[in-house]
């Protein structure tokens, strides 16, 4: 896909999903509406100006309409993920979750046993860091593989496992609740 089809169909999507229509956008970012079908297309090459308004129309940050469609389930490994350091902190970025909702933070200890866990309720999502040891998780038809420092984004609306691999084996959990 390229750039524009990406930023078109973000767009669409984000539409859609505030219910509204393809005109009612175009007004509200100063477009007209054959523009704006152009771009939902992936057909225009929309100006950062543009970008910017339909942001603003949709009420969204400009990352979201850049970033392409995100895959079902990202792994980041130990030595991935843009990192900034500061003073007294260096940080590693893992994964952007947009949340409408609720976030838990839980730790895990993890064994041996596998775990399948049923599907959550819609809009649920977990983020697994693996702190030590090594893990199998994700969803059941698209287990991974993690070790320590890797981590896991996946759509926790289908069943899923747990399972560790080592004789110890730690994990932080987010759950998010959108």
């Amino acid at each position: 896909m390229t750039i524009a089809r990406d930023i078109g169909h973000n767009i669409r999507t984000l539409r859609e999903a505030a219910g509204r229509s393809l005109a009612d956008l175009a007004t509200s970012a100063g477009l007209s509406k054959t523009t704006l079908h152009g771009i939902e297309q992936g057909e225009a090459n929309p100006t950062l100006s543009t970008l910017w308004a339909l942001a603003g129309a949709l009420d969204v940050p400009l990352g979201g309409l850049l970033e392409a469609g995100a895959p079902a389930v990202t792994v980041v490994r130990a030595d991935q993920g843009p990192r900034v350091s500061g003073e007294a902190v260096r940080a590693r970025l893992l994964h952007r979750v947009h949340v409408r909702g609720w976030v838990e933070l839980y730790e895990l200890d993890v064994t041996g046993a596998e775990q399948v866990s049923d599907p959550h309720r819609p809009g649920v999502e977990e983020c697994l860091l693996v702190t030590a040891g090594r893990i199998e998780t994700g969803p059941i038809a698209d287990r991974r593989e993690l070790s320590s420092g890797d981590s896991i984004r996946f759509d926790a609306t289908r069943p899923h496992v747990y399972r560790g691999l080592d004789e110890s084996n730690r994990a932080v959990l987010l759950m998010v609740h959108q």
